[in-house]
């Protein structure tokens, strides 16, 4: 067990027994089970001075108060103490119902009592008003609970009190002030239908041309000096924050791979999302697949990279049927979220046609990866083999480049392929033969035949 582990382990038993000293004077004062004794004052929270624990700077870092405080740890318990919450349970014998005033709501799985803004508003305030109207605040989005993605506010209808909403802790709070260290990367979940890539290549191995490498570095000059633009220069006014691209162009061109480097050179970590992980037959589930990706990346600077982006993004069509509803606000929510990220997204399709031109719009760019020309392919031939992998003496990769038309993923399973063969007949080298005979495959793919 680690030493940031042991301490939050501390703190937060110290901040459970403040909990439970404030739910017992709560309740004894409320149920009136002193008699005439006036109410007394709440406990007051621990002292964090010199508490270096991952929990503690959370706490003073924000400088919260003791009110922000509860609604933090109170969210926290249902992962680390439930049975805390446990009082909660109790029903009013005189109606045979639950305490309305406690909030909270049970979950699917969990046995125990899940809290809401309600069950905070009654430890704080029993049924006092002030209380209960001034901690409305902490559901504002600029509030930095919700600003930094401390934690996350959800109602389950619009219709509902607003003190209805749940509290809900965010996975990278919940390392913070448990485990830590900060800033691990998820997995790939049903809960989070991402997954983070990376690369060992650098721009000197994407071979593309001068005026697609031109539009690339708008994103990457964007990425390094947006704070200047919109802070320095005062265009916050008037620009969103964030960016959104589209790549399109034919498979294997080199998108994936720019938006990888792109993340590389920036510091930050891109996520590709996994359409079959978002993508649901059933009403409302893809936004809510989507929102789980666009929540979790908030306040986190990632790179979201939709591939084959057509699933999604496609254009609407008139509304004939409640399945063209369902689709259509499907792509209306997506468009909402794409445009509020501050972070970059990233689309990538084979066809500009078929995304919605709806988002086109609000591109602030769109960049075409065209089919590498002859001169292209030679550089992407000679940088894929190397220097160090053998190759016959009848190879000639400039004679190669010139005579098939492939892109770069293509170049690379071709050569895949003659090196497998190479090592399969214990031949020292890659030979001409099995180069053509990959290319043939690779052409059959698409449906092309060899010359």
């Amino acid at each position: 067990m680690n030493t940031q582990t042991t301490d939050n382990a501390a703190t937060l038993e110290r901040e459970i027994n403040w909990f439970s000293r404030l739910l017992d004077t709560r309740f004894q004062h409320y149920f009136e089970q002193d008699g005439k004794t006036p109410e007394a004052p709440l406990a007051t929270p621990p002292d964090l001075a010199g508490d270096e624990s991952g929990y503690a700077l959370l706490i003073k870092q924000n400088q919260m108060s003791s009110d922000e405080r509860l609604v933090l740890l109170m969210a926290l318990l249902p992962e680390i103490r439930p049975q805390a919450l446990d009082a909660f349970l109790i029903r009013n014998k005189a109606l045979d119902t639950v305490y309305t005033e406690f909030g909270g709501y049970r979950g699917k799985h969990h046995g125990g009592f899940l809290p809401t803004l309600e069950t905070v508003a009654f430890v704080l305030a029993g049924s006092e008003l002030k209380t209960r109207f001034a901690l409305a605040r902490v559901l504002s989005a600029d509030h930095f609970l919700n600003a930094q993605g401390i934690l996350r506010f959800e109602q389950s209808q619009d219709t509902e009190p607003l003190l209805a909403t749940r509290l809900l802790v965010t996975p990278e709070t919940l390392e913070r002030v448990t485990s830590g260290p900060v800033g691990s990367t998820p997995k790939q979940t049903s809960g989070f239908p991402a997954r983070l890539i990376t690369t060992r290549l650098s721009w000197d191995d994407l071979v593309l041309a001068p005026e697609v490498l031109d539009k690339i570095d708008d994103i990457n000059v964007w990425i390094r000096s947006s704070h200047t633009i919109l802070e320095d220069w005062g265009l916050g006014r008037t620009l969103k924050p964030g960016f959104r691209s589209l790549f399109h162009g034919p498979p294997g061109t080199g998108k994936t791979l720019t938006a990888t480097l792109i993340g590389a050179t920036a510091g930050v970590d891109v996520y590709r999302i996994d359409l079959s992980m978002v993508v649901s037959k059933y009403i409302g589930e893809t936004e809510k697949n989507l929102a789980k990706v666009f929540d979790r990346a908030e306040n986190q600077d990632w790179i979201l990279f939709f591939d084959e982006a057509d699933a999604l993004f496609a254009k609407r069509t008139q509304t004939s049927t409640s399945n063209d509803r369902h689709a259509n606000r499907e792509v209306s929510f997506l468009l909402q979220r794409v445009e509020d990220y501050s972070g970059v997204v990233i689309l990538a399709s084979n066809l500009h046609a078929n995304i919605d031109d709806a988002f086109a719009r609000r591109f602030q760019s769109v960049i075409y990866f065209p089919m590498p020309s002859a001169d292209l392919r030679v550089r992407l031939w000679r940088g894929i083999i190397g220097k160090q992998c053998p190759i016959d003496d009848d190879v000639d990769l400039d004679d190669i480049a010139q005579r098939y038309e492939l892109s770069g993923g293509s170049i690379v399973n071709v050569v895949r392929y003659g090196a497998i063969k190479a090592v399969q007949q214990g031949h020292p080298g890659i030979r001409r033969a099995d180069l053509v005979e990959g290319i043939r495959r690779e052409f059959g793919k698409s449906g092309r035949t060899m010359r």
